[in-house]
């Protein structure tokens, strides 16, 4: 584990981690709905770089993938689109490792992580990529600076659990429920169990899968995590613009009432006696 900034962002209180996918629905109006969410008060944010099978997905973000191949999005843009981005909070690239293997062809992992560091990324999630599997990735990452951000879902078994531990910096990634992302209605009553395993654990907890709301994200701060990772809620609201035609600016406004809300509800929790 390094001090990263990644990990800086979790010290000044609760964070705010959303995802969004890349490109989606186009480059620029991407550009704009990252901003956004970083005005709203985002303390990292998570980037989709799509991939044609992204087994971890459920429908809104695998809307929200196509949406961005079909603009052109690939691990090429993606590099040039980090380079474009104005933001100032730590930047996290979420994808699938076949495209990580494959980027720069014949040396594994490195190429596209080197590539990621001068592009400006500060970590990786990669969701198919055992922990068994994770050496080369986790080197090239150590090599250039970035965190590799693994995921722990509530059937880990404790063995696992501290290979995966072991592999990780930045924040360790929480997942609230079993099957694939999407918001919710409700918190998981899975989510505070998984959260008294870890509290021996050094790096930031931070929570995702199902978190819409900003109720939902004060329930888990609540729960005992340093962070809320929401995803599903922010993508449908460009969804929704999408399939309506509105403009980027009106749906960016949407991305930033959003984020806000989510940052107030636990930014008052910290404010509390």
């Amino acid at each position: 584990m390094h001090n990263s900034a990644i990990t800086a962002a979790f010290d000044t209180g609760p964070a705010f981690v959303p995802y969004l996918t890349a490109g989606d629905p186009t480059f620029e109006a991407s550009l704009e709905y990252v901003q956004a969410l970083e005005r709203g008060g985002a303390s990292v944010i998570e980037l989709g770089l799509p991939f044609s099978e992204p087994i971890a997905e459920g429908k809104t973000i695998q809307n929200a993938i196509s949406r961005s191949l079909e603009g052109g999005m690939t691990p090429v843009r993606f590099f040039k689109f980090l380079e474009q981005l104005d933001v100032t909070v730590p930047l996290v690239c979420m994808t699938y490792y076949n495209l990580i293997y494959q980027y720069g062809t014949h040396d594994g992992p490195r190429p596209f992580v080197e590539r990621a560091a001068t592009a400006g990324l500060d970590g990786i999630i990669v969701p198919d990529l055992p922990a068994e599997e994770a050496g080369p990735l986790h080197s090239a990452c150590q090599s250039h600076g970035l965190d590799l951000i693994t995921i722990v879902a509530p059937t880990t078994t404790t063995d696992r659990l501290e290979r995966l531990v072991s592999l990780c910096s930045g924040y360790l990634y929480v997942q609230a429920r079993l099957g694939v992302t999407g918001a919710r209605s409700d918190v998981s009553e899975q989510t505070a169990a998984s959260l008294d395993r870890l509290t021996d654990i050094e790096l930031p907890v931070a929570v995702g899968f199902g978190i819409s709301s900003g109720e939902h994200a004060r329930t888990v701060i609540e729960s005992g995590a340093d962070g809320v990772i929401v995803g599903s809620a922010l993508v449908e609201i460009i969804g929704e613009g999408h399939r309506a035609g509105d403009s980027p600016d009106m749906v960016a406004q949407r991305l930033e009432a959003k984020s806000r809300e989510i940052t107030t509800a636990i930014t008052k929790l910290q404010q509390q006696p």
